[in-house]
């Protein structure tokens, strides 16, 4: 009984506490239910986007949700094509305003031409009226004073007309004046403009060309030692080393003593084995004598070899030989030269250039007969008197030229410095000898294979060309284009590292290229000995200058 009545109260006490955990769980769900219907409330019934400004956006939960279904389903794209599709009706009704505009002032301008039309035309039937050409204009007798009157009083009834139609009219045509005004002053502006430059090019070239004073001053100074002391500056005898082939030799043709010395400086100072170099050095018969002192003076360190000689030394060179002399003693070369017009002096800029005085020197044709005058050498470099020497340059001789004659660095790329910018391909001579897009390259630095020349029979073939071009029909004047139609398939490409070119026109050269180049050039206008030289490279020169010497101190070089 017992077990009875305690399995009873055990039985009990479970019913009480199931029943009570089921209230709990269903309070909770009821909860959780409320709280969910309110937020739903809350989100169907609220639209953040929405405000006074915008237009109205159902806001019901269907509403909302179909907008989001459609936002989910939507083509990316549909909205660029909306907004190109915009952008096209919003200048097309821009064009069609602006082409209503135009209708417009057509018509108005129509108008106006047809009022002034009928205003002219009614002067005219004024005065063609019968009554008043017989009475005011075809009569002898004295004018009828009622018939002027009359007269008058429709004359001045047009003229009024004519006021108000102008007064109408005077705005637009007004624009129109200021417009034509505008016009003509921009055309006289860039007419000024092509004037100026024209000028500057002229002045340009005007400051190249001329002799600054300390280059004068110095040649001047060197002369008059040689002057005070002749014993001491007398020519000496020739060295055997002048014709070693086993040597490396230079050949310089200038006469600008600071520049030469620079070369020869520059060269010497960078030379592993300067006793091994020999420098060729041609100038005029005027300033041998400033070249021979400054050598004497200051003479090459580390044992190189000098000669000093005159362009007049080689007999050789004469008019019967030379096709340039005998050009330049035509009357029409030395009209083209020294006929003085003042029309001429700033009408072609571009072929100013072709008009120096140094196209008349045979210092700069010389190049052309090297194996004549060095005939016991097989190799020699060439250099002009604007150039530096960074490095020892012997390698330069070490060279397998392939046969070739001519060893330069080429200039061309792209389209520009090919043969067609220097000779005239509308010739049949040229045209028919010569590739127009061949790459051109420089003169400047330039290993010459003598043996090579004088095999292919180079010196003959710029006579031949020489001589057609007399009248200067194939080229312009300048060494470079018969250099190029020379040397045609006879030069060899060097690395462009051997030479770099334009120091003396060309600011945007690195410095990178220019500290890895063996030589540099300054060709252009700007040479480094005058003011208007560039002074990003100017120091490159410089620094070979012998500013020790008492007459560089003396000339005020400006260093």
């Amino acid at each position: 009984m017992a077990v009875v009545v305690r399995g009873g109260r055990g039985g009990g006490g479970g019913s009480v506490g199931m029943r009570n955990f089921f209230s709990y769980r269903i309070f909770v769900s009821a909860m959780f239910t409320l709280l969910f219907i309110a937020t739903l409330s809350v989100i169907f019934t609220t639209n953040p986007y929405a405000s006074h400004h915008d237009f109205v956006i159902p806001t019901t939960g269907n509403a909302y949700v179909h907008r989001t279904f459609l936002a989910l389903q939507s083509d990316p794209l549909k909205t660029r094509l909306d907004l190109i599709h915009k952008q096209a009706n919003d200048h097309m009704t821009l064009v069609n305003a602006y082409s209503g505009y135009a209708r417009k002032l057509k018509l108005e301008i129509s108008r106006q031409l047809r009022m002034f039309d009928d205003l002219a035309r009614n002067f005219t039937d004024v005065t063609s009226k019968p009554n008043y050409r017989a009475s005011l204009f075809e009569s002898n007798g004295p004018v009828d004073e009622d018939v002027l009157r009359q007269f008058e009083k429709e004359v001045k009834e047009r003229i009024k007309m004519a006021r108000l139609m102008i007064a109408e009219a005077k705005e637009s045509y007004d624009n129109q004046l200021k417009i034509q005004k505008l016009k003509d002053t921009i055309f006289a502006v860039n007419e000024l403009l092509i004037k100026a430059k024209k000028n500057g090019a002229f002045a340009s070239l005007i400051a190249a060309r001329s002799i600054p004073k300390s280059l004068h001053c110095l040649a001047m100074r060197l002369v008059g030692e040689q002057i005070a002391n002749p014993e001491t500056y007398r020519e000496g005898q020739p060295k055997p080393e002048y014709e070693d082939p086993s040597l490396y030799h230079y050949a310089i043709f200038s006469d600008n003593v600071i520049a030469v010395s620079v070369v020869v400086n520059s060269a010497v100072k960078n030379a592993l084995e300067p006793s091994k170099h020999v420098f060729h050095i041609v100038t005029d018969r005027m300033n041998l004598a400033a070249m021979r002192v400054w050598f004497k003076m200051r003479p090459t360190a580390g044992g190189a070899h000098v000669e000093l000689r005159a362009v007049e030394d080689y007999t050789f060179l004469n008019s019967s030989y030379v096709p340039v002399l005998r050009q330049l003693e035509s009357t029409n070369l030395q009209k083209f030269y020294f006929e003085s017009r003042a029309e001429n002096a700033t009408k072609d800029s571009n072929n100013m250039k072709f008009r120096n005085p140094k196209y008349l020197s045979m210092l700069n044709h010389l190049r052309f007969y090297l194996p004549d005058m060095y005939p016991k050498l097989r190799r020699i470099l060439f250099l002009d008197d604007d150039v530096v020497i960074q490095k020892d340059l012997t390698a330069l001789w070490k060279i397998d030229m392939d046969g070739k004659v001519n060893g330069a660095v080429e200039t061309c790329f792209g389209s520009f410095h090919r043969y067609v910018q220097y000779l005239n391909f509308s010739n049949p001579l040229i045209r028919e000898k010569f590739n127009p897009k061949a790459c051109a390259w420089a003169y400047g630095m330039n290993m010459f294979d003598l043996d090579a020349w004088r095999r292919e029979k180079c010196t003959d073939r710029y006579h031949y060309w020489q001589n057609l071009n007399e009248n200067r029909t194939l080229w312009k004047l300048g060494t470079l284009p018969p250099g190029l139609i020379t040397f045609y398939s006879t030069t060899k490409s060097l690395d462009k590292s051997w030479h770099v070119l334009g120091l003396g026109y060309n600011p945007s050269i690195s410095m990178d290229e220019i500290n890895n180049a063996a030589v540099i050039h300054y060709n252009g206008n700007m040479k480094p000995w005058l003011d208007i030289a560039m002074n990003q490279f100017k120091h490159l020169w410089t620094k070979y200058v012998d500013n020790d010497m008492e007459f560089v101190q003396m000339c005020n070089f400006g260093l």
